[in-house]
């Protein structure tokens, strides 16, 4: 049993292949099954089962274009309620690829409908976790209160998560390797190590979910010091119960449009390039998302930025990077929603306040102060005493308590994010100057 792991960084995302005797199979795969199918190549292998498991909220999956290309099963919980053709994968459920087998656990927590697959082949398990436990944590339990198949209150998932914990994998061997769908940096959970695997022996011993604790004390923990959840992450679970459609053909069905000047009123416009070249010229109420390497985590905050089903453009940089904007954006299921990928003109009509950094530091009083970070940042301490707070995701619809009447200055942690938010709040408000403190922040701290 052969077993590569995939990772898409700026989700934190990891996919697996396993490959037995000449079949294989895919667990969690991401948007574009490419990698998979040259994968298959490569060892000579027939990709025969996808396993699900669960509806994930962060990232669209290719489980069905892989069924509608290979002809390979999908598997997934009975509970899931998944509108795809599939057959139900849960306790006591099992089936051979090639020489390995393939078992499950049902282990709520996460969502009601999680399982943890068990593959075994020999004298080697492995255990791909999904989002139930995560190296040095385990799954949020707070995502599905509005979204899905199965609401369930975080409280009860909790509990049930407790539970999955405490017993679901007792009867499993210490050198179990441990292989989940997240590693740090996702918001699926929040305390992740940065490694990519384990072995079920170090989880117990080092994970504090593992640890001899009540039922209470397990809730009050795993509830607390949760990250946001961007505004995309109900509509992912959705589409990924519906089944979702090939991203081929999807995102190569959007239209081009070269040197644009202008474009109309009312439809919102994301911008993906470096700040200076947006400050330098942009299209009149611009939103500075940058995409410019898989360090910055466009997707996460476009999906936190631009609504489920809300039309944008796209703007590029330049004409080659079409085919990774529109494959990252696909990511999240969000390519059907833009209107058009654009490049700009020359003649673009906007620029940026830049601040005069020095004057700042002595005037601090001239300027109202806006920390966009999220909540749970600022509980650890403000940067500036009088700042207001207003999380980046919620900036958009909740600008009533910033007043206006001095220059803006926005800050977040290292200068990413506020790059977005002073595009923001520049769209916003029309008569007073707004500025990116950018990574000057860093002299503050």
């Amino acid at each position: 049993m052969t077993i590569k792991q995939f990772k898409d960084e700026p989700l934190a995302h990891y996919s697996y292949a396993i490959v037995s005797n000449g079949e294989m199979a895919l667990v969690d795969p991401a948007r574009n099954p490419m990698q998979y199918y040259s994968y298959a190549e490569e060892q000579d292998a027939k990709i025969v089962a996808v396993f699900e498991t669960h509806p994930h909220a962060d990232f669209v999956s290719s489980h069905m274009q892989v069924h509608e290309e290979t002809g390979a099963t999908i598997y997934a919980s009975e509970m899931l309620g998944a509108d795809y053709p599939h057959k139900s994968f849960d306790d006591g459920d099992s089936i051979k690829i090639g020489d390995a087998e393939f078992s499950a656990i049902n282990t709520p927590g996460h969502s009601p409908d999680s399982i943890t697959l068990v593959a075994k082949e020999k004298d080697k398990t492995a255990l791909f976790t999904g989002d139930t436990l995560f190296i040095g944590d385990v799954g949020r339990p707070d995502l599905r209160e509005k979204a899905g198949n199965m609401k369930a209150k975080r409280k009860d998932l909790a509990k049930q998560m407790y539970d999955s914990i405490q017993n679901k994998f007792n009867d499993l061997p210490d050198d179990a390797l441990v292989y989940p769908a997240h590693g740090a940096g996702s918001l699926c959970g929040k305390n992740m190590s940065d490694a990519s695997s384990s072995t079920l022996g170090n989880e117990r011993q080092g994970n504090w979910a593992f640890k001899d604790q009540t039922e209470d004390e397990f809730v009050e923990e795993i509830l607390k010091d949760q990250p946001f959840i961007p505004g995309y992450f109900g509509f992912n679970v959705d589409v990924n119960k519906t089944g979702p459609e090939n991203v081929q053909r999807t995102k190569w069905a959007n239209k081009l449009r070269l040197n644009v000047t202008e474009l109309e009123d009312g439809i919102s416009v994301v911008d993906t390039r470096d700040a200076d070249k947006f400050k330098a010229g942009h299209l009149p109420g611009s939103i500075n998302i940058m995409a410019r390497s898989e360090d910055d985590k466009y997707e996460t905050w476009l999906g936190a930025i631009i609504k489920p089903e809300e039309e944008f453009y796209l703007v590029l940089d330049s004409v080659n990077d079409l085919e990774e904007m529109l494959e990252r954006t696909a990511k999240i299921g969000y390519e059907k929603q833009v209107k058009a990928v654009v490049t700009l003109g020359k003649e673009v009509s906007e620029k940026s306040e830049i601040l005069d950094l020095e004057d700042f530091k002595k005037n601090k009083d001239h300027y109202t102060i806006v920390d966009i970070r999220n909540k749970s940042e600022v509980a650890e301490g403000k940067i500036f005493e009088d700042a207001y707070t207003v999380p980046l995701n919620e900036l958009r619809d909740n600008t009533t308590e910033i007043p206006s009447h001095k220059p803006v200055v926005v800050h977040c942690a290292g200068g990413y994010r506020s790059a977005a938010g002073s595009s923001i709040l520049d769209k916003l408000f029309d008569s007073t100057k707004v500025y990116d403190l950018s990574d000057d922040v860093k002299e503050f701290k």
